[in-house]
């Protein structure tokens, strides 16, 4: 079979004759690294593996919000409790709360670095292990001063599997299931968060719900190594053979079928791109090596810039903090968590758009009316403002919770894809931490204003998507390179080119015309092996 293929920069020809591997010798290498599940066992093992991280994410989230009423993490941490006696222990409250998201900001820029030297599965080892530390410090703490400390590593590793989960979980899943597949993981966050709220009964009150993240944190640890690596990273490493057999196994097909040439053909065409700077007008010239963030500023075919700007925008994530009844709390996350499971069964039937112009739509007019009921006085408009919180929490579950995990790790391209992640992880912990800290003072001093404020955003986020967000559904992520690159040859906009249904597939010869790979065949040439 002939299949595109890169060789060390050392590396040289002697005619057609030399080759990089043998045929015969390219099947054993294959055979040798191919996973041990194949198909729809290794689809359900990936997802059940990234969805523990993300069940973690969520039960780490809420388990501190649902114990900081507690009585014996009370006794343990009086800086906690506010009274008329301790006016200032609101702040302290809430710092040890959102010092959390400033630890997953630290894990999330680290990525920046971090994420395509170690490849996807070391990171989440390694953000694993850093959670399973800082849970353990957090299990242990006796002052104040440890348990903000024991949240910071905590938020680190959490920090690194945010970032890279996604990615991880999209790269491993096919275009039609890939939506349905990650948006199970924003479901599972608010499973986490509900079970944070209703596991704060125990006899040992908070240290054992505290402690219950090891468990989930080693099941993510020790199942990631039975896992493949994304095919999209090892590509990029030069490893052929493990992503042609990751390939394979992922699609139950032979290596040598069509189908599985062709997904191949479209990676390599990612990193030939990558490496001949056809994306950004080098004019087939290697690429100088850039820093994570200098490649997020190119342009041309690429659209790199635009599209990082796409992903990173998403993360302007509302949230509400004003309902204190630990039994209602517990009650919203399990509506929260039902809710979010709709969006599952519809996202790759409706697709992206549809979705999350929905969710805005809902979310806006849910603030308004909660605004509207602020500003009136009584016992009916507070249950229905309580009601509302209930409906804001569906619009955000159906339209946005998995969007924003989803939407960042599909619309970058490969070479761009950790660090454009990173960024986007990194600007859902800056507003997550802003929402935490401004909230309360917030309503101390507007009231109901607040939710104007909310209702704002809301609106603005309408006429974005609208216009800036292409469709992704039923796309590759490859075949979003050539959405991108078509749109820029044309001169359109890309949201036109996505819903348009005569887009060539990436990996075909059309698309390769439409990269531009066609204007260095003869280099590209010098790198293909016959296998």
């Amino acid at each position: 079979m002939t299949t595109p293929g890169r060789l060390p920069v050392s590396s040289t020809f002697e005619g057609e004759e030399r080759k990089h591997y043998e045929e015969t010798n390219l099947d054993a290498e294959v055979a040798s690294y191919a996973p041990r599940l194949r198909g729809r066992k290794l689809t359900v093992s990936i997802a059940f593996v990234a969805g523990t991280g993300f069940t973690l994410f969520g039960y780490d989230q809420g388990v501190m919000s649902a114990l900081l009423t507690a009585g014996q993490f009370e006794k343990v941490f009086p800086q906690v409790v506010v009274d008329s006696s301790h006016p200032n222990h609101a702040t302290l409250q809430s710092f040890v709360v959102a010092i959390y998201e400033i630890g997953c900001l630290m894990g999330a820029l680290s990525n920046l670095w971090v994420g395509d030297r170690l490849g996807r599965r070391q990171t989440i080892a390694l953000g694993g292990c850093i959670m399973i530390i800082g849970a353990i410090l957090q299990t242990t703490s006796y002052s104040y001063a440890q348990l903000v400390v024991a949240r910071i590593v905590t938020g680190i590793g959490n920090g690194l599997n945010t970032s890279t989960v996604p990615s991880y979980h999209a790269e491993l899943s096919s275009a039609a299931k890939r939506g349905a597949l990650i948006f199970i993981e924003g479901s599972l966050i608010t499973f986490g968060v509900m079970i944070s709220f209703w596991a704060n009964g125990s006899s040992a009150q908070w240290r054992v719900p505290i402690a219950f993240q090891i468990v989930l944190a080693l099941v993510m640890v020790f199942g990631i190594g039975f896992l493949p690596e994304s095919p999209r990273w090892l590509v990029k490493q030069n490893r052929t053979a493990e992503a042609i057999a990751v390939i394979s196994a992922l699609e139950n097909k032979a290596p040598d079928d069509a189908e599985v040439q062709r997904t191949y053909h479209a990676i390599w065409e990612a990193v030939a791109i990558e490496d001949f700077g056809i994306s950004s007008g080098l004019g087939g010239k290697p690429n100088i090596e850039r820093s994570p963030l200098r490649k997020l500023l190119v342009g041309g075919r690429s659209q790199h810039f635009r599209r990082a700007c796409l992903g990173t925008i998403l993360f302007q994530r509302l949230g509400l903090s004003d309902v204190t009844s630990r039994l209602i709390a517990a009650a919203n996350g399990t509506e929260y968590f039902l809710a979010s499971l709709i969006a599952i069964f519809i996202i790759d039937r409706i697709g992206r758009r549809k979705l999350m112009l929905f969710g805005a739509v809902g979310q806006c007019i849910t603030m308004i009316l909660l605004a509207v009921l602020g500003s009136i006085q009584g016992t009916g408009a507070q249950v229905v403002s309580a009601v509302l919180l209930f409906v804001f929490n569906s619009f955000f579950a159906i339209g946005w919770l998995g969007m924003t995990w989803l939407y960042p790790a599909e619309i970058v391209g490969l070479e761009i894809r950790a660090p454009a992640n990173a960024l986007s992880t990194s600007s859902n912990w800056i507003f997550n931490f802003v929402v935490v800290m401004v909230t309360g003072p917030s309503f101390n001093n507007i009231s109901w204003g607040t939710y104007i404020v909310f209702a704002a955003l809301n609106a603005f986020i309408i006429p974005v998507v609208y216009f800036f967000f292409p469709e992704t559904a039923g796309r590759s992520l490859e075949d979003m390179d050539v959405i991108f690159a078509l749109a820029y040859n044309e001169g359109v906009s890309p949201v036109k080119v996505s819903l348009r249904k005569d887009i060539s597939l990436a990996g075909s010869p059309e698309a390769d015309r439409i990269l531009g790979i066609g204007t260095i065949d003869r280099k590209v040439d010098t790198l293909r092996v016959t296998m």
